[in-house]
């Protein structure tokens, strides 16, 4: 490994940006995870922001953590084989300082970086649309630009959901529908931090006018709302990891299900969503057979939209979450996809998940100490 001559250990950085501290923005506690589960499987691990990543020195001022004495300390470390993208927010990521640091892990020839930016909602369906296996999948989705195009899409679907592009956690979703009351036969409703509220409107003008007030500059897009499946009255949808597992192949990691909360138009648990079983919820919907089955399914989905997600992206992904749902009829539907995915409350599936982290970059160091003449 002459590259890293320091260590014979691999090596990880988890890549975020600087905060106004003197430390680094993102998820500490993730991270310590991510320290400690690296130790535990025989890698260096360190926290790097995007200024301090020069891979033209040999040393990058990281960040490690004390775990007895519960701080973070600054030193000099290894290059790292790997770097681990996790930037905190999009605008972050953007920032030209941001930028540089994953353009030079993208370009040097002995570093890989997994997961290098964001999805865009649109962009995912675009790359979905495009392979057969993947686009039974997709619900109808257009971007939302014209009050024509708005109108022929709700008369077609009677309910949409209206998100931003670039959203993350269900903020700014909104459900647009058609009813059949005759004198409010239009509504919407918009999400927020504190619930969500329902405006009701005599025409579809009226609507489109509210609507583009909420918008405001923001790109969305407007996706047909499908019929989930129910537990007592509240829809549930699954919430999937795929990760690359030491083969550097696509895999499962772990399936859960969010139940929407009473008055929620999303399942997502910052807006009031539960957390439960989705083989049991999927069991008193279908029966148990059929439950099983369709575990199977979605797992199958899975793959095949994340190997096409990759494709699409034109990057090497080491992971993605997915937020999938089952309809009345057992059909399996794919939402969205999150390059950056939050941690899973399921322990089995984020002490798995941690493992995964590592699996994959095992598979990536060994590929470039191979391909760069190391030991």
């Amino acid at each position: 490994m002459h590259l890293h001559d320091v260590s014979h250990k691999p090596v990880l950085a988890i890549l975020t940006v600087d905060d106004d501290n003197g430390l680094f923005r993102g998820n500490r506690n993730n991270f310590i995870d991510l320290i400690k589960t690296g130790r535990d499987l025989g890698f260096l691990v360190y926290v790097a922001t995007c200024k301090e990543l020069k891979l033209n020195n040999k040393r990058i001022i990281g960040f490690t953590y004390n775990a007895e004495s519960k701080t973070w300390l600054q030193q000099l470390f290894p290059l790292p084989h790997v770097v681990y993208n996790r930037i905190p927010f999009r605008k972050d990521e953007l920032l030209p300082e941001s930028q540089r640091a994953i353009d030079s892990c993208l370009r040097h020839p002995n570093i890989r970086i997994f997961n290098p930016a964001f999805f865009n909602k649109w962009h995912l369906f675009e790359w979905l649309k495009k392979s057969k296996s993947t686009r039974k999948y997709i619900p109808a989705t257009r971007k939302l630009t014209t009050a024509a195009e708005f109108g022929k899409l709700l008369k077609q679907h009677t309910v949409l959901y209206l998100k931003p592009e670039r959203g993350k956690a269900g903020v700014g979703i909104m459900r647009a529908k058609q009813t059949t009351n005759k004198e409010h036969p239009f509504r919407l409703t918009v999400q927020d931090e504190k619930g969500s509220h329902t405006y009701r409107f005599t025409t579809l003008s009226k609507l489109w006018s509210k609507l583009s007030r909420f918008t405001g500059d923001e790109d969305y897009i407007a996706q047909q709302g499908i019929q989930l499946a129910s537990v007592s009255q509240r829809p549930f949808d699954l919430r999937l990891l795929v990760q690359k597992n030491y083969k550097g192949q696509w895999d499962v990691t772990g399936i859960g299900a969010r139940v929407a909360g009473v008055l929620s138009i999303t399942t997502h648990v910052p807006r009031g969503g539960s957390i439960d079983d989705p083989e049991k919820l999927l069991t008193v919907s279908f029966g148990s057979e059929i439950a099983k089955k369709l575990m199977v399914k979605a797992k199958h989905a899975a793959h095949l939209i994340a190997r096409q997600v990759e494709k699409g992206a034109g990057h090497s992904l080491g992971e993605m979450s997915m937020d999938m749902g089952v309809d009345e009829k057992g059909n399996i539907w794919f939402f969205e996809a999150n390059a950056k995915p939050m941690k899973f409350d399921e322990p089995h599936i984020r002490k798995k998940s941690l493992e995964r982290i590592f699996q994959y970059s095992m598979h990536l160091s060994k590929h470039w100490q191979v391909k760069s003449g190391g030991g």
